[in-house]
């Protein structure tokens, strides 16, 4: 009897955990946008640590970099020198770097700032909508706009640095490393 009944439970989580591993390995794919497919970013409002305004209209005609980040994701941690090197090599080039720290206080991320400092700007959750427009719930991700204000890439998970420079430049940003090894 017992066996009886076994088989069909065995088939049914067999066909629940494969349809939950597709579904997840669905969620977690890069979103990567064509050029005539790119849509608007939607509009947002934020305010750095330094009191600095960005909005769709002040960061027009620069590619923006928005990173969902905290302070206690060891993926994001391993990504800020990524992060810190992208922001010094293309801030003269018209790269907008925002780092929005997700549902963490201001004095948190202070005090980690003062042990890890950022080249980036930084954004605290409650200064800005970005997050609640981008469903960030799990880091880091990356959202690439270009001088457009059209999304380019949306990147969830830590990818490396290879990723990220792909999604740069499909904005607009070649690297001069590239460049001059071509």
């Amino acid at each position: 009897m017992l066996a009886k009944r076994g088989l069909p439970v065995c088939i049914l989580w067999t066909a629940i955990l494969t349809v939950s591993v597709a579904f997840a390995q669905s969620v977690h794919r890069d979103i990567t946008i064509g050029d005539d497919e790119r849509e608007p970013a939607p509009r947002f409002h934020a305010k750095t640590l330094d009191g600095e305004q960005f909005t769709n209209d002040s960061t027009k005609g620069k590619v923006v970099l928005l990173q969902f980040w905290t302070t206690w994701c060891p993926y994001c941690k391993g990504e800020e020198g990524l992060v810190n090197d992208i922001t010094t090599e293309f801030s003269g080039k018209g790269l907008v770097v925002l780092a929005v720290d997700v549902g963490e206080s201001k004095k948190v991320v202070q005090q980690y700032l003062k042990d890890h400092p950022r080249k980036c700007r930084i954004v605290i959750t409650g200064d800005t909508n970005l997050a609640a427009m981008y469903a960030a719930n799990r880091y880091p991700i990356y959202v690439v706009v270009d001088r457009d204000g059209k999304i380019v890439d949306t990147l969830r998970g830590s990818g490396g640095e290879r990723r990220l420079r792909r999604s740069l430049a499909r904005a607009g940003l070649e690297s001069s490393e590239k460049k001059d090894s071509e």
